[in-house]
């Protein structure tokens, strides 16, 4: 983790959720931020809805019998690796993964798996660590999950009914003293004003650019990218994030997209991770720089 510095900010006491779907999605999305609010002093908490049992192997070097035979341990592993350099604390919700549904029509999701597990039974078992770990600050993903994954979505809508649910105690009353968060930011990271200016940077180096296909297919929504409401400065923590994608390696080539863009040119380009503030209770001023904007520590 950079140590060029002291961190200018003291985050003493303040408590910071993001709740993925699977492990790899915490580094992938956030993790830069999540580094930095780390760094001044913030607890952050990781909450994995499944164990990825079900992804693809994306980096060819992993793509081996032996790793494909025991996928549910080495992803646990690999989340791990990546949680102890993120610097944060990481609880599975303990549910399964999907899988992503390939064909047209796509096939039925497989029985007992995230994506069908009732509503209710999802949300209490994120109640319980949203009321023990007493967070500040929730993250997660919008309604369209980021991307279509059923567990994305799934992630999203439980995310959502676990903010409102935990500060009321007529909710889950078995499951903690309630607690109620402050804020709830949406991901929006992967937006592609943000795709455009690095595809536009490495053009003008004269470098190959990784989005290039990409944005040819991407159908521009200057209403949807209106939604970011909070840029985080986070560019020196991005050797930090690139270190706990690299945690992930049966998900993340390291000779793949993920690092094709210099990080110097990253940190010139777009030196902030974007979110969207869905809800408040307490007073903030958009546009924000900053998840805790308006949040102080517990008395």
């Amino acid at each position: 983790m950079p140590t060029s510095h002291a961190p200018s900010v003291d985050r003493s006491g303040l408590r910071l959720m993001h709740v993925h779907a699977h492990p790899d999605d915490e580094s992938s999305k956030g993790a830069a931020s999540t580094a930095r609010y780390v760094a001044e002093g913030a607890d952050v908490q990781v909450v994995t809805c499944t164990g990825g049992e079900r992804g693809s192997i994306l980096n060819p070097k992993m793509d081996r019998p032996e790793i494909l035979e025991n996928i549910t341990e080495v992803r646990r592993q690999e989340m791990e690796r990546a949680r102890d350099i993120l610097g944060v604390t990481q609880e599975w919700l303990g549910f399964v993964d999907s899988g992503w549904p390939d064909g047209d029509p796509k096939p039925p999701l497989p029985e007992g798996c995230f994506g069908l597990v009732p509503l209710e039974e999802a949300t209490e078992r994120l109640v319980r660590l949203v009321r023990a770990f007493r967070p500040h600050v929730m993250t997660t993903y919008d309604e369209r999950g980021g991307y279509p994954h059923p567990d994305h979505i799934r992630c999203h809508e439980v995310s959502v009914a676990a903010f409102e649910a935990a500060g009321d105690p007529d909710r889950f009353p078995d499951a903690g003293e309630p607690w109620q968060p402050q804020k709830l930011y949406y991901h929006h990271s992967f937006n592609r004003p943000r795709m455009q200016a690095l595809h536009d940077a490495m053009v003008e180096h004269g470098l190959e650019s990784p989005w290039e296909e990409r944005l040819k297919e991407w159908k521009p929504e200057p209403e949807w990218d209106a939604r970011i409401t909070t840029r985080v400065p986070c560019a020196e923590y991005f050797g930090v994030r690139d270190q706990a994608l690299l945690a992930h390696a049966t998900q993340i080539d390291p000779d793949g997209f993920w690092f094709a863009v210099p990080r110097e040119l990253q940190a010139e380009v777009w030196p902030t991770e974007d979110y969207e503030l869905v809800t408040s209770h307490v007073e903030s001023v958009v546009p924000e720089d900053d998840l805790f904007a308006g949040v102080t520590p517990d008395a």
